[in-house]
């Protein structure tokens, strides 16, 4: 099992456990079509955000196919502004399908008032280096609409390289959509020497 050691802390904001009492302000955001516009999903009803909130506040990450998702907020000024996920995926496996190191996806989203203002940036580098440092991950993808050169800008920040685009891979929304992927790749320590 994997303790997350919630909350994580960044200069300027606080990563935390969902709690009930997100419902309101998550829904704010989630249920405005400019927030599903690049999501899998369209915009969510209120009682599909109860449904997830639920989800979020006991979830389990203790095994490949979890996800860890954290509430995000600045730090002195509660109230959620959005979300940050870390999936743990199935990695490469060894002979006896036991898999030797961990591979994750990582993705976010946030209510429009805070977008633009690095918080994305700053939640994700803070659940990266938890991810790599803290949990062992070999590798981390984030992968996001090619259309979203948001993400695609946050992913770049982060020193994630683009490994390449899935062209029309997805009929989402009545359109094909064609699937970018980045990746950082935890680099090997060091070799010592006598």
């Amino acid at each position: 099992m994997v303790e997350i050691p919630y909350p994580l802390t960044t200069e300027r904001l606080v990563l935390r456990r969902f709690a009930a009492g997100d419902l309101d302000a998550y829904y704010a955001y989630q249920q405005l079509p400019a927030t599903a516009r690049y999501l899998l999903n369209e915009a969510r009803s209120y009682t599909e955000c109860m449904g997830r909130i639920a989800m979020y506040v006991d979830a389990p990450f203790e095994q490949e196919g979890h996800w860890a998702s954290f509430a995000i907020e600045r730090a002195g000024a509660p109230g959620l502004v959005g979300e940050i996920a870390l999936k743990w995926s199935a990695g490469g496996t060894s002979g006896d399908g036991v898999s030797p190191e961990r591979v994750g996806e990582i993705g976010w989203t946030l209510a429009p008032q805070a977008q633009g203002l690095g918080i994305a940036t700053e939640a994700a580098r803070s659940v990266l280096e938890l991810a790599m440092d803290g949990f062992g991950f070999h590798r981390v993808e984030a992968r996001l609409d090619a259309r979203n050169s948001a993400s695609a800008a946050i992913c770049e920040r982060l020193g994630m390289r683009r490994e390449g685009v899935l062209r029309d891979n997805m009929y989402l929304k009545g359109e094909w959509t064609s699937e970018a992927i980045y990746a950082v790749v935890r680099k090997p320590p060091a070799a010592g020497g006598a």
